[in-house]
């Protein structure tokens, strides 16, 4: 086997561990989360009313957790192509850099997340368990997320995020403080391709974990497999037809 062949391999083995660790990790703590509710800790993310300072810290936690688990999969492919390429450049230690940008970005939606939960849920919208009580919210959660699937934005994004090797062309930044800035602006990407998706976690529950489970599917789905941009336009039509069904189920 040749040296740059080994060399590949060994890129590609540190950028899945720098991706499936934390990932991995977040996963787990999501189930331990939906499998121990009764516990101190569990509780602390599901207020019932006031938010102590406790609270909004523990749910900010939960939502940062969730967002490293639900995305960082979906970002492997960038994260191996850009690791192999720093690699070869005598560079393995921007690849963690790339990656604390990437998660830096999306903790910040877990920060606006965060506030929505509480903004509906203050309001009567939201149960302590992250699920909508409103059946105009759900059917307005899904109406916005289908629609947007077949935006110029939406389309626009994903093909940033289906494409490793052209976002690196485009948007290549030496040094360590360049792989961060690399790894927000390509969270940018996700988050413009994603929002909406992610909104939906408060239609079927944010604690629920095969809920989770399935929009990460959703995504990888858009993001990692063939015609992906085909799969969101069908996935944009379900969703579309669920919010028009709540509402006419809501009307009857």
């Amino acid at each position: 086997m040749t040296n740059g062949r080994l060399d590949a391999i060994r890129a590609q083995a540190w950028s899945g561990l720098i991706v499936w660790i934390p990932a991995l990790a977040g996963w787990a703590l999501l189930y331990w989360g939906a499998t121990n509710m009764g516990s101190p800790a569990a509780q602390l993310t599901m207020p019932m009313s006031d938010w102590s300072v406790v609270n909004w810290v523990a749910v900010f936690i939960m939502w940062a957790v969730m967002m490293a688990a639900m995305m960082l999969p979906t970002a492997m492919p960038m994260v191996t192509v850009f690791g192999t390429l720093s690699h070869r450049r005598g560079e393995a230690g921007r690849t963690p850099a790339f990656v604390a940008g990437y998660l830096a970005l999306w903790t910040t939606f877990g920060a606006a997340a965060t506030a929505a939960q509480w903004a509906l849920q203050t309001r009567g919208f939201l149960s302590p368990m992250i699920v909508s009580m409103s059946p105009v919210l759900s059917a307005a959660l899904l109406l916005i997320a289908g629609i947007f699937q077949f935006t110029p934005l939406k389309h626009a994004c994903l093909r940033a995020c289906r494409s490793p090797l052209g976002f690196l062309m485009t948007d290549w930044r030496d040094g360590l403080w360049g792989a961060a800035r690399m790894g927000v602006r390509h969270g940018l990407f996700c988050l413009g391709c994603c929002w909406a998706l992610m909104a939906l976690l408060f239609v079927g529950g944010a604690m629920n974990l095969m809920w989770i489970a399935a929009l990460t599917l959703l995504v990888a789905l858009e993001k990692l497999a063939p015609k992906g941009d085909v799969i969101a336009k069908a996935l944009g039509a379900v969703m579309i037809g669920a919010g028009v069904a709540r509402l006419v189920w809501q009307s009857s």
